[in-house]
């Protein structure tokens, strides 16, 4: 009897034990809406015990033992909600938040990997959103240049007259030292990026994530400067379709189509993009100064979701891009006496992206990347060819998991890159091969303060191992103020497509010699202090203040020799760049005024005197009026460039350029007008762009616009869906 008087209670212990452990799943949606909130934390903290929202806004905890408890759930932006509940309970636990009166835009970044929110995240983020994007789209709908060279501190370094080769400079520092990506791919590097500035339209895009300073440990070697991210449109339920029509003075005509429509399980993007220009010579001196251009992008990719949780896709990218420029007589009518002269660029480039993401559980995830990509390019002038083509390819495979109070991404990649160069004695050809292995983690050490740390370690195959930490420290004391304090490492293997060899046309420019050069390191830091807040109830204000540090050490230099060639070299001393920006907003009502200021301090340290570096401006500041209603986009902008050296030690002038946007919304779409540099500052008004003979010219330095002003006209069609169907 014992026995069973025994078993009996064991039982019962066993039962209550049961009993007293229970899962609680608590639904979080916003209350205007009544949507999901992806990322909330739900929080008991007498148990210290928590859990984030999923897809579906749910939150699960478990191993809950029978009690009342506190539960405080909260989501930047919202307001924080304490309830009191008892377990076990027999209703259904959902829960609405408000939006907070102080609530910051919910902008979910993806350069840095994790699925926090920006004003979350201590790395230094810029970000251009669809509505800006849209903006910069009108103005030059045929390229991303104007996106990136209105934004502070950036500049766009044209390296041709002929071909209007630009390149990126971030913070002073040479286009070869940013990294350009699109949706996570490096797709736009070596042999390519000369011209990817000119090849990439923005209407598809979603929206633009800049981060200045190394950035080397998220995405390997060349992010010394900076990193720039392009983001894509995807698919939605309800279907879009944008047509963009556009015309300018100068001849220059651009169509766009952008088709994205989601049904069920799957979903399809489509994108193509045509551009002709005429060739435009705005001085008459005989010569170009916008080639003769035909170019034609698409880019369809299908999506496939096999369940809430998993997302595969697929993408193709396809260029065709023709460019003559130079002596306007041989480009309409032939070669005839001294009209000889003319550049010709020819490229084309075809790329895939497959990505599959999965979520594994309300915390955890992983995704596996991959892309191939070929560019050929031939560059022909007078008395010289130059054609070759690239192979990139890029593998990655991560995991990440999602905390209470930190997130982390582990990961691994590989990349290669093959340069095959036709009919060249100089046998330039070169294979690089690239295996990392890269960690990344937030933590949310307090209310107050958050903590990412990365490190990265890279094995380049006749390069060496490089091994690149880098911190970030975040201070929000509240809504309205935070700082960021940040820095790391960086390195970039050489190659021979540098801003200097892109000058000369690659001509007598000997091979990259792995026996001898090294690749260029860098470090870098970054502090920023950012303050918003509400002058009146009408009246918005916000301020950022950038202070940086670059170095790069072993930097890669075009030195000539006796005879006549050019050989790369490694620097003896530091390119030092150094510098602050500002960016300032108000708002009034329907009204945007922002004002932004860049101090540029680039030192080349291994020259005497340690002079600044050719064609960059110490002084760069602009103005941008904006006013938007339902119906009308007004804006009005003003862009100061300070002078500027040349490489022969001369100095350039300074020179302010203006523009003005005006755009009518309809239900069935917009028109527009467009007068970019109204004020017609170009370079010829200050020095010569082509220096004689007129047979066999000389091009100096381009360091002002060479296009003048250029007036456009156009028209977006949206049959059906709208701008917020991104």
């Amino acid at each position: 009897m014992t026995k069973y008087i025994m078993s009996f209670g064991l039982m019962l212990m066993f039962c209550a034990s049961s009993i007293a452990q229970n899962i609680l799943e608590i639904k979080v949606l916003t209350k205007k809406e009544k949507e999901p909130l992806l990322g909330a934390t739900v929080y008991i903290a007498s148990l210290d015990k928590g859990a984030t929202t999923n897809f579906d806004g749910i939150a699960i905890l478990g191993e809950i033992p029978n009690g009342t408890y506190e539960i405080q759930i909260s989501y930047l932006g919202f307001e924080t909600r304490e309830i009191s509940i008892s377990v076990p309970t027999a209703t259904e636990l959902i829960f609405y938040l408000e939006e907070s009166a102080n609530a910051l835009d919910e902008v979910v970044v993806q350069s840095t990997r994790s699925t926090r929110t920006i004003q979350r995240i201590p790395t230094r983020i810029e970000y251009i959103g669809a509505e800006e994007l849209g903006e910069k789209a009108i103005m030059n709908p045929a390229n991303v240049s104007v996106v990136l060279r209105e934004s502070t501190g950036i500049q766009m370094q044209q390296t041709s007259l002929s071909s209007a080769n630009t390149n990126i400079r971030i913070q002073g520092l040479d286009g070869r030292y940013t990294q350009l990506l699109r949706d996570g791919f490096p797709l736009y590097s070596g042999f390519s990026s000369g011209l990817s500035i000119l090849q990439i339209p923005p209407l598809d895009l979603r929206q633009f994530e800049i981060i200045k300073g190394s950035s080397s440990t998220l995405y390997g070697g060349g992010a010394i400067a900076g990193l720039v991210n392009m983001v894509s449109k995807t698919p939605e339920e309800e279907p879009t379709l944008d047509i963009m029509l556009t015309q300018t003075q100068a001849l220059g005509s651009t169509a766009n189509i952008f088709y994205g429509e989601r049904k069920d399980k799957w979903g399809w993007t489509l994108y193509g993009s045509g551009h002709y220009q005429k060739a435009f010579d705005p001085e008459n001196d005989g010569f170009s100064n916008l080639p003769l251009t035909q170019s034609i992008s698409f880019n369809p990719k299908l999506f496939y979701y096999p369940s809430n949780n998993t997302t595969f896709w697929f993408g193709i990218n396809g260029t065709y891009d023709d460019r003559i420029g130079g002596d306007i007589t041989k480009i309409e009518e032939g070669e005839n006496g001294i009209h000889q002269f003319t550049e010709e660029n020819l490229s084309k480039r075809v790329s895939t992206q497959a990505v599959f993401e999965s979520r594994l559980d309300s915390v955890q995830s992983i995704s596996i990347k991959n892309s191939i990509a070929f560019f050929d390019r031939s560059l022909e002038i007078p008395d010289l060819f130059f054609k070759g083509n690239q192979w990139n390819t890029f593998t990655e495979a991560a995991y990440q998991k999602q905390g209470i109070r930190s997130d982390w991404v582990l990961g691994a990649n590989l990349y290669t890159t093959s340069f095959d160069e036709r009919d060249n004695p100089l046998e330039r050809d070169q294979q690089d091969v690239t295996a990392g292995l890269f960690a990344n983690a937030i933590f949310d050490l307090s209310e107050l303060w958050i903590l990412e740390t990365g490190l990265r370690t890279d094995y380049a195959i006749d390069w060496g191992l490089f091994a690149l930490p880098r911190v970030s420290l975040l201070f929000k004391s509240n809504n309205n103020f935070s700082s960021r304090l940040g820095g790391g490492l960086g390195y970039r293997v050489p190659d021979i497509f540098t801003e200097e060899a892109e000058f000369i046309n690659f001509r007598n420019v000997l091979r990259i010699d792995k026996d001898l050069l090294k690749a260029e390191r860098s470090y870098g830091l970054n502090l920023d202090f950012n303050y918003q807040t509400r002058l009146t109830d009408d009246i918005g204000f916000s301020i950022n203040q950038l202070f940086y540090l670059t170095a790069i050490r072993d930097g890669l230099l075009l030195n000539p020799n006796a005879d006549d060639f050019f050989r790369f070299e490694n620097a003896s001393g530091e390119i030092l760049s150094r510098g602050a920006e500002t960016n300032i907003k108000f708002t009034y009502e329907d009204f945007r005024w922002f004002l932004n200021y860049a101090f540029i301090d680039t030192r080349l340290n291994y020259l005497p005197g340690n002079p600044q570096k050719p064609l960059t401006a110490r002084h760069n500041a602009g103005s941008v009026l904006m006013y938007e209603s339902e119906k009308w986009r007004i804006g009005y902008e003003t862009y100061y460039t300070g002078k500027q050296l040349l490489s022969n030690g001369m100095e350039t002038t300074d020179f302010f350029t203006m523009g003005l946007l005006a755009m009518r919304n309809f239900k069935w779409g917009s028109t527009f007008v467009n007068f970019e540099n109204f004020t017609d500052r170009r370079q010829s008004r200050f020095s010569p762009l082509v220096l004689p003979p007129h047979e066999n010219p000389t091009f100096p330095e381009i360091y002002a616009p060479t296009d003048g002003f250029i007036f456009s006209v156009g028209v977006i069609l949206k049959p059906f869906g709208n701008e917020d169907n991104h």
